[in-house]
């Protein structure tokens, strides 16, 4: 018998409901960027390199605010595509196979703009010098044909060709760089799986600097690309960031990636943004109050949660924040700041006071960056460590980084995992109150 044909629909998750789709795989995408920055003009083309999951005869892709121009299906044109409100559908002539490996080699152009939705304006943005890209957990589609779920990690391969004088600072290694008349082609190759909402392009007038001295020595090479004028400005506020680096592989385990850059823009950004080997920063960050280190400490612990670590579907995200939030703790006790002890009582004081009415570990899309899913997230981190102690907590934590190392993570497979390494361990009993449970547990008491 015949396998039956599906159309795979966008909707694989609830909180995305417009994204994703489960009827393919993209192994590796190969994305070619011309920028125009004077106009904000971006012609592209992307190529994907698939495995179909399922037998399907359409592929729908997402892609927001530009327009396919051409699109080859292993090197022939396919029946149709079309777009669909925010997709790009694709029609095979011939349906394809479970298993089945394809490429898709799609031309595509526009004036990128931002997605405007229920968490602000994600995706390509213009700076006043620039170009910024802020993915979560939405905004990939608004530069390049994807497939856009959490889940769907791929390899990339980034080429950015634009004005003189302007630096794309890209996920991955820079493998290339060469000029022509007044233009600049940079080309990076990210070699490690990454969700499409990670994958990003920066580009301004940036210099790259070292943060690795011989005083700060560490054995993963970090940067800051910055522009000119402000390098002395961030080398002051990233200063402690090879001593977070170090605190933070002793308690999660080796840093998941082979070096890590923080961009500093000349605009002042609400928050910081997250990319996979970079976090994005406003001028306004780099300072040296505590507000300030904390976000370089929080963006920095997500590389571990969030990037490396992924969460298969965003129902999990306290999985990524509030282990975020637990790392400022870490790292406000490592630097003498406060000690969490003090800190998990603020916050706890700070819930008491707020509503209780979401459940943290399946907030709902309106309320996935609500703070208390940080906060709450954290105290439940928190409970754990109290729960089982310092050496089971940290030997568990290398041992969930190192077993998940680039890949997809829930809380069932979070709480299977403690179970397993921590005999004796209710792990779900622990975390239950806090994440999925409105009244606020007590606050975590010391072993």
């Amino acid at each position: 018998m015949t396998a039956p044909i599906t159309t795979p629909t966008a909707g694989t998750d609830p909180y995305t409901l417009d994204h994703g789709s489960t009827g393919y795989r993209v192994d590796r995408y190969e994305l070619d960027l011309d920028v125009r920055l004077g106009s904000n003009k971006l012609i592209g083309r992307a190529v994907l390199r698939c495995t179909a999951l399922e037998s399907v005869g359409r592929l729908v892709l997402d892609l927001v605010g530009l327009r396919a121009s051409k699109i080859q299906l292993d090197g022939k044109k396919p029946q149709k595509f079309s777009h669909r409100a925010e997709h790009l559908v694709v029609t095979p002539a011939v349906p394809l196979k479970a298993d089945q490996q394809f490429v898709l080699d799609i031309r595509y152009d526009g004036n990128p703009q931002p997605r405007r939705g229920l968490w602000g304006d994600v995706g390509w943005e213009e700076l006043n010098d620039g170009v910024l890209v802020a993915g979560q957990p939405n905004g990939a589609a608004s530069w390049f044909p994807c497939n856009d779920h959490p889940r769907n990690k791929s390899t990339f391969l980034i080429s950015v060709t634009t004005d003189d004088n302007y630096r794309p600072v890209c996920n991955g290694r820079l493998v290339s760089r060469t000029r022509k008349s007044s233009r600049e082609t940079w080309v990076y190759e990210h070699a490690e799986p990454m969700a499409t909402y990670l994958a990003t392009v920066q580009i301004g007038r940036y210099s790259v600097i070292p943060l690795n001295d011989a005083e700060t020595h560490h054995r993963v090479p970090q940067f800051a690309a910055v522009p000119v004028d402000l390098a002395e400005e961030a080398r002051n506020g990233l200063r402690r960031q090879p001593d977070m680096m170090r605190t933070f592989e002793d308690c999660f385990g080796p840093y998941p990636f082979t070096d890590y850059t923080s961009v500093v823009t000349e605009d002042e950004l609400e928050i910081p943004l997250e990319a996979q080997t970079l976090s994005i920063f406003g001028r306004n960050h780099m300072r040296d109050t505590w507000e300030a280190q904390r976000l370089i400490a929080h963006e920095l612990s997500h590389q571990w949660f969030g990037n490396s670590l992924t969460v298969s579907g965003w129902k999990d995200i306290w999985l990524h924040e509030g282990f975020a939030c637990y790392a400022e703790w870490l790292w406000s006790e490592e630097s003498g700041v406060m000690t969490i002890a003090d800190r998990a009582m603020a916050a706890w004081k700070k819930l008491e006071v707020s509503p209780q009415d979401l459940l943290v570990g399946d907030p709902g899309p309106e309320l996935m960056f609500d703070d208390r899913v940080y906060k709450r997230g954290a105290l439940a981190v928190h409970a754990l460590r109290m729960a089982i102690g310092d050496q089971a907590f940290f030997g568990f934590l290398q041992h969930w980084t190192a077993e998940n190392r680039h890949g997809s993570v829930s809380t069932e497979s979070f709480i299977m995992a403690a179970d397993a390494f921590i005999p004796g361990c209710d792990t779900a009993a622990i975390l239950r109150p806090w994440l999925y449970e409105k009244p606020l547990p007590p606050l975590p008491a010391a072993r």
